[in-house]
């Protein structure tokens, strides 16, 4: 069906996830599909009242395309999960929770979840996010990884369609040529691809032995990144069903959104 998928809670970061959703499914012409996952013996009738109130309150800012909404009972991740891959979904888009003090750097583990059970990428945007501005800059990090280059046309999708630019980064995590070699060769195949496709891009490295997210965050509050797109698996990651460190680490720390592709996603969504 090729619909976007939201999940709602009635949480200000689930209305923000529903704007967001919008924009982008306008420009792509994607119906959306909201889904609330309700607990057992929760009644629905107050449920689907607010969510018809609400959703007609978007309603003009629609252009051809439907809003449409499913009330299903479960586990919130895997009922997300399962939806998407019934309705063949391009994406899933969740909301997280922008709270104070400490926890301001770690989101709920709904989102993990979702990431780690989702047949399709997954974007998640911090309620606290300013999403009204231009999709302006998006950061693609390339480490020394067979994979790394394979989120790179889901993320010129989302370039061409807001007409931004990629940041590509380099991430340089061993003194050891070889490994630099690796990095240099991906990087160079990934702007040969852009190019091919007239997707406008800078090239930056860095060396990140330390810490990648460190390194990953540091250049994307530098130039005040609008998105940043990653693999869940990336150096030194974990079995192909878990987050591996670094996207464990992305989605605690970033106040950026994230885009989270799986290796295994790959596919007609990157179409």
């Amino acid at each position: 069906m090729n619909n976007i998928i939201v999940g709602f809670d009635f949480s200000s970061g689930s209305a923000n996830a529903v704007d967001v959703t919008i924009d982008i499914a306008n420009k792509w012409q994607s119906d959306i599909r909201l889904v609330y996952v309700k607990k057992e013996g929760e009644d629905e009738a107050p449920i689907r009242e607010e969510i018809e109130r609400r959703n007609a309150g978007v309603e003009h800012l629609l252009n051809g395309i439907k809003l449409e909404y499913v009330i299903r009972t479960g586990k919130v991740s895997e009922q997300l999960a399962k939806h998407a891959e019934e309705d063949e979904a391009l994406m899933v888009v969740v909301g997280t929770h922008g709270m104070s003090g400490f926890e301001n750097n770690w989101i709920g583990k709904n989102t993990y979840r979702t990431i780690t059970d989702s047949p399709v990428p997954v974007l998640s945007i911090r309620e606290d996010f300013d999403f009204r501005k231009d999709l302006e800059r998006i950061v693609v990090p390339l480490d020394s990884t067979t994979e790394t280059r394979q989120k790179v046309p889901f993320a010129a999708r989302m370039a061409k369609t807001f007409n931004s630019t990629i940041h590509l980064l380099g991430l340089y995590t061993s003194e050891s040529k070889d490994i630099r070699i690796l990095v240099d060769g991906y990087v160079d195949q990934v702007e040969k691809y852009l190019d091919k496709y007239e997707v406008k891009h800078v090239t930056e490295f860095v060396d990140a032995k330390k810490n990648l997210t460190v390194s990953t965050l540091e250049y994307a509050d530098s130039i005040n990144a609008d998105l940043i797109v990653i693999m869940t698996e990336q150096e030194k990651a974990l079995t192909s069903w878990l987050i591996g460190n670094y996207a464990q680490q992305m989605l605690h720390l970033s106040k950026h959104p994230i885009l989270s592709i799986r290796p295994e996603q790959i596919g007609s969504q990157s179409r």
